[in-house]
């Protein structure tokens, strides 16, 4: 009898508990699921408008409240080559003499190379340092192009290379300024 009481009680309670199971699972999964969405969605969205703000500078005035005025000053000097309202700014140029080296042929016929360059300064007060060491920089400049072959100014590569080779070298030249870039009016080789 016992038995009996059990095996119906067990269906009746079976029936109940698989309703009840369908019925939990349902809401709480929706309800985990509706959590998720209702906190992790805004947390999200909040740090992601953060993020865009503060690399689309805007956030840069509150950032300068909270640092401090100097701080945003100092930022400003350091900044990425761009002014206030974003457009570039623009180095001064100085142009270089004009440059005629015999290229390492190996013995066969001689051939040269005509070379004009301008320099891309940081600022105007570079302009006297580069003057002061043009000699050392005409030397460098000397020194390694009479090394070049001609298939070393073969293709965009062997430029760039070039222009590389000769920005590093005219840096150590005028070390405490600084030249951005090395730039190519000129270049004949014949």
């Amino acid at each position: 009898m016992a038995d009996d009481d059990l095996d119906e009680g067990d269906d009746v309670g079976d029936e109940d508990l698989d309703d009840l199971d369908e019925e939990g699972e349902g809401s709480s999964g929706g309800g985990k699921k509706k959590l998720i969405l209702l906190i992790l969605l805004p947390l999200l969205l909040v740090i992601g408008g953060t993020t865009g703000a503060y690399f689309a500078g805007l956030l840069d005035p509150v950032i300068a409240m909270i640092v401090g005025e100097e701080a945003a000053v100092e930022g400003e000097a350091a900044g990425d080559g761009e002014d206030a309202a974003g457009v570039p700014k623009v180095g001064v140029f100085y142009d270089l003499p004009e440059l005629l080296v015999n290229l390492n042929t190996g013995g066969r016929k001689s051939s040269f190379l005509k070379i004009r360059v301008a320099l891309e300064l940081q600022k105007q007060e570079d302009v006297p340092v580069i003057e002061a060491v043009m000699p050392r920089i005409i030397d460098n400049f000397q020194v390694y192009l009479r090394e070049l072959r001609i298939e070393d100014l073969k293709g965009s590569m062997g430029v760039y290379r070039l222009k590389e080779e000769l920005l590093t070298r005219v840096n150590a030249a005028v070390a405490p300024a600084k030249v951005n870039d090395v730039l190519f009016k000129e270049m004949l080789v014949q």
